[in-house]
């Protein structure tokens, strides 16, 4: 199934509090404070990658949260932090706040990263706030929240060439001939609902992505066929070759 929308929330993770906590040993008197800090929560963080092509999965999970930080305790010892979540999209998506529309980033190339919601800061222990004039120090710094976030996703395919024409035409079929991929061919007045991609190599070390761009039909501004939602899949191609029937 292909999707190239999704609308998802994200919470990361809230930093641990500091500890208050005092040395209390045999031979230590005087022992002070000795609460260590909160570790820090964990971000939420997207990463592109081109193996994916489509945002199925964030279709039918819409919530993620990333790892608490953990409190900090006595003897010094600091919370250990919470672990990143990382998400995978594919390479090509926009990433827009929900609330404004804002983009907030634009992941195209492999391995590209993003922070979409970062984690609170672990707060401070008590032993942090000793000095020579507050020598015993009864309180200690609260961790602070992750940030909470809607984001929408929306994905426009990169590729080299795009072919595009009236549905029924042939795009599918050159896709065919020319590459690997083997997208669904029939005699209908339509059949390609979603983008198709290919690669075409042309010697070694030398190859280029073609992509089978579902074409517009009679009432698409109502919604059918993919409508006018195919048009961000044109957006990036770096060239358009147009499949014309002249069989007629």
């Amino acid at each position: 199934m292909f999707v190239d929308i999704a609308k998802i929330n994200l919470k990361a993770g809230k930093g641990g509090n500091g500890s208050v906590a005092f040395r209390r040993e045999k031979y230590i008197p005087m022992g002070g404070p000795d609460g260590g800090d909160g570790g820090d929560g964990g971000s939420i963080i997207l990463v592109a990658d081109e193996g994916l092509r489509t945002l199925m999965d964030f279709r039918y999970k819409r919530h993620y949260q990333a790892e608490n930080g953990q409190d900090g305790r006595g003897k010094k010892q600091y919370g250990s932090d919470g672990k990143d979540l990382v998400l995978r999209v594919p390479a090509g998506t926009l990433v827009k706040d929900e609330e404004t529309g804002i983009g907030m980033a634009d992941l195209k190339t492999d391995g590209q990263k993003y922070v979409a919601a970062r984690g609170g800061h672990g707060g401070k222990g008590n032993v942090k706030f000793a000095n020579s004039i507050r020598r015993t120090p009864r309180f200690a710094e609260p961790g602070t929240k992750g940030e909470i976030r809607e984001i929408v996703l929306e994905l426009k395919l990169i590729a080299d060439v795009g072919l595009i024409g009236f549905p029924n035409v042939g795009k599918s079929t050159i896709l065919a001939s020319v590459t690997s991929a083997k997208p669904k061919i029939a005699n209908y007045h339509f059949t390609t609902l979603k983008p198709n991609l290919g690669v075409v190599s042309i010697g070694e070390g030398h190859s280029y992505v073609l992509a089978d761009i579902p074409g517009l039909i009679e009432g698409a501004s109502e919604g059918a066929g993919l409508g006018h939602e195919f048009l961000r899949h044109v957006e990036r191609t770096k060239l358009l070759l147009h499949v014309i029937d002249a069989s007629g």
